[in-house]
């Protein structure tokens, strides 16, 4: 996890000033980013004898695929108009949507203590972008937006890290959203440069490794022993904001950010003693 979330950090920042200062359109880095991914994984799927590519999941693969697709087009045309930093704290908002997903579609019982917490999540969520009193651009709400849809999607991803490995998730995500970006940038469609393709490349190595990585961590321990580690991508995008775009993030967005994560890391944690719990209570 802590290899994904610097990997994760340098990628945005790369989006963002491939979408800010080349004139790269978000749409086409995100298709870029899912069709190279392909590439990347291929010696791996080679070395497997292609594998990966045997599922009984076809379906909850495509619609993953298309949701996905969906957040990432958002996720990228805002990150390429909001702060690094910024963005990175109101990403953290995912588990926060995905727990009130599960209570509404898979009949899960959120009580009191969850609640709370959730309730602290959404207000660091205000503490970040505190409308009324600063004006609420365009990009805080794509990123807000793309937030909500891919905790759709972590739905999705936990129903499949059950019977799936971390490559197949991985492989079929760049396979779907390939076509679903490409009908995306088509619209504002324009060859990137040399040394754009190189750019473009290498956020195709950073993505497919951090998701894989991350996968693979879901996979071998309990999201409350990961996910705290996860908080280090408000720290590396500080760090690359002010370095590369000169942004400094404010006092708002540490203590929001710090909000936000405090409460998903709790909602985790208490989530994996109940399982914990029930899984004594049948044994």
């Amino acid at each position: 996890m802590a290899v994904a979330a610097a990997m994760f950090v340098c990628m945005h920042a790369i989006i963002r000033d491939l979408g800010k200062n080349e004139g790269l359109h978000p749409f086409e880095i995100a298709f870029f980013r899912s069709f190279l991914g392909l590439f990347v994984l291929a010696p791996l799927l080679i070395r497997q004898r292609f594998r990966p590519l045997h599922t009984n999941n076809l379906k909850l693969l495509f619609l993953r695929g298309a949701v996905n697709s969906a957040a990432m087009l958002m996720f990228f045309y805002g990150l390429s108009v909001t702060p690094l930093a910024e963005a990175t704290a109101l990403g953290f908002t995912a588990p926060l949507f995905a727990t009130l997903l599960a209570m509404l579609f898979l009949g899960e019982v959120v009580r009191l203590r969850r609640w709370i917490a959730i309730l602290i999540g959404f207000a660091g969520t205000l503490v970040i972008i505190r409308p009324g009193m600063v004006d609420v651009g365009l990009g805080p709400l794509l990123i807000l937006a793309a937030t909500v849809v891919w905790s759709f999607a972590l739905i999705i991803i936990k129903f499949l890290t059950r019977t799936e490995s971390s490559v197949t998730i991985t492989v079929y995500a760049s396979i779907f959203l390939s076509p679903f970006t490409l009908a995306a940038a088509a619209f504002f469609w324009r060859w990137p440069t040399p040394e754009e393709a190189g750019w473009l490349c290498l956020i195709a190595l950073l993505g497919t490794v951090a998701q894989t990585a991350m996968n693979q961590s879901l996979k071998l321990a309990d999201a409350s022993v990961v996910l705290p580690v996860d908080f280090s991508k408000l720290i590396w995008a500080a760090f690359i904001g002010f370095v590369i775009f000169e942004e400094l993030p404010d006092i708002y967005t540490w203590i929001g950010g710090a909000m936000i994560f405090v409460s998903t890391t709790y909602i985790a944690v208490r989530e994996s003693r109940l399982k914990k719990q029930a899984a004594k209570a049948a044994a």
